[in-house]
């Protein structure tokens, strides 16, 4: 495959179309529960299966998608294309209204039992279009354009954007009040414009890469591909590295659903994002840089150091309550945990099989997101199984997370010893 000549071009296509992708992914992740819970009352068990049908969506999305931009040798359309149909859908949901559900389903016993149901579709259809342009193609492309000299640069960019995202949408929307109707109206026209204009640039942004396609390889055993046994055998290190990635990601889904609870409730810290905001960014900067290290240093050099500072952000978190070093605590984490996913993804990527890129996303989301997305918070709410409540206002009463998400981390953090030893001995880079 000829590789694509790393200039300002590129590098600005990394980071647009990273960055664009990982707001679009943070307002579902972030605001589509908030938004179904104050638009139509949602019940934690509607919550609970929108973001269950989301990830399975997302998984079989970027399993088939991937498996046919491999087969057709094409990446920039389904990027392209895909951030402007993914942008139509996040415009979309400013449809989804009370007013808008009661004219066209007049007879319907619960307008918002309606707003429920259509927003769980319509996310899934959402998640199908941002998979199939981003999990699937954009990931892809990225691993088709980079190589042993520059992977870990690309993917420190890569990584850091989805914490970078976090301060967007907050410092975009805080003075929004979520309360209101058009707030929402407001906010999905605006996100879905940006989505809709990027994928428009793309066209004249991305460059193709050149993928050698296999003749008359089937497509359905391009889905398939990657679970089949004598592939597993020729690629092991990428299996090992991709069992390496769910693990550490269960470790990080352990405490981060809780975080910024464990902030306000538990330390009571209502100016979290005081500390929030500057550990992401810090731990952002140092991640674009560190991903370096890999080039240079190789795998071994570069996750060693990053597991350290994950594993003492743990114990700091652990141990610390008070303002400055909950900060320091903080971004150490954020650091270790950002930079641990650098150095992982580079090494999915470097051993990711040249041509069949696509093929493999579907199986680095199922380590990514569905494996440590159902274990994780499992770990989690089995931890704070018997934490302290308090009463609200309404009489309802609310569990406290406490410090033990982080011990609970910690040890989880320790079973990626399982693989990297094996990693560690054998000789590649």
């Amino acid at each position: 495959m000829d590789k694509i000549r790393h200039d300002k071009r590129f590098w600005l296509a990394l980071v647009i179309f990273s960055l664009t992708g990982q707001v679009a992914w943070t307002v579902e992740n972030m605001y589509f529960n908030v938004f179904i819970y104050k638009m139509f009352h949602a019940s934690a068990s509607d919550i609970s299966l929108m973001v269950a049908a989301s990830a399975v969506a997302a998984t079989v999305t970027t399993l088939l998608i991937g498996a046919l931009s491999d087969k057709l040798g094409k990446r920039k359309i389904f990027i392209c294309g895909g951030y402007i149909a993914w942008g139509i859908t996040i415009w979309a949901f400013s449809l989804v209204r009370l007013d808008v559900i009661e004219g066209l389903f007049p007879h319907a016993a619960s307008a918002a039992a309606v707003g429920v149901s259509l927003t769980i579709i319509l996310d899934c259809i959402m998640t199908f279009f941002g998979s199939s342009a981003n999990d699937a193609c954009f990931n892809a492309w990225l691993t088709d354009v980079s190589d042993d000299t520059n992977r870990g640069s690309v993917e420190g960019i890569n990584a850091m954007m989805p914490l970078v995202s976090i301060l967007v949408v907050f410092g975009g929307f805080m003075s929004f009040d979520l309360n209101l109707e058009e707030s929402w109206v407001t906010i999905f026209h605006i996100i879905g414009i940006v989505v809709i204009a990027i994928g428009l640039l793309g066209f004249f942004l991305i460059k193709e890469p050149r993928v050698q396609t296999e003749e008359n390889q089937s497509y359905f055993g391009n889905i398939f591909y990657g679970f089949r046994p004598s592939v597993v055998k020729e690629n092991v290190s990428l299996y090992l590295t991709l069992a390496l990635l769910a693990l550490y990601n269960i470790s990080i889904q352990v405490f981060m659903p809780y975080l910024i609870l464990y902030y306000t409730e538990c330390l009571g810290m209502d100016n979290y994002v005081l500390i929030f905001a500057p550990a992401i960014l810090i731990a952002a900067v140092f991640t674009g840089l560190y991903g370096k290290r890999y080039d240079r240093k190789g795998f071994r050099a570069a996750i060693l150091p990053t597991l350290a500072l994950l594993m003492t952000g743990y114990m700091g978190l652990y141990f610390f309550r008070s303002t400055a070093p909950v900060f320091v605590a903080s971004l150490i984490m954020m650091c270790g945990f950002l930079g641990t996913g650098a150095v992982i993804g580079a090494k999915v990527r470097t051993h990711t099989p040249e041509n069949k890129s696509g093929m493999f996303q579907g199986l680095r989301i199922f380590a990514q997101v569905l494996i440590p997305g159902v274990i994780g918070p499992a770990i989690g709410a089995k931890i704070l199984e018997n934490a302290a409540t308090i009463v609200g206002d309404d009489g309802t009463t609310s569990f406290i997370p406490n410090e033990n998400i982080f011990l609970g981390a910690f040890v989880a953090i320790l079973a990626v010893w399982i693989v990297l030893i094996p990693l560690f001995r054998r000789k590649e880079k």
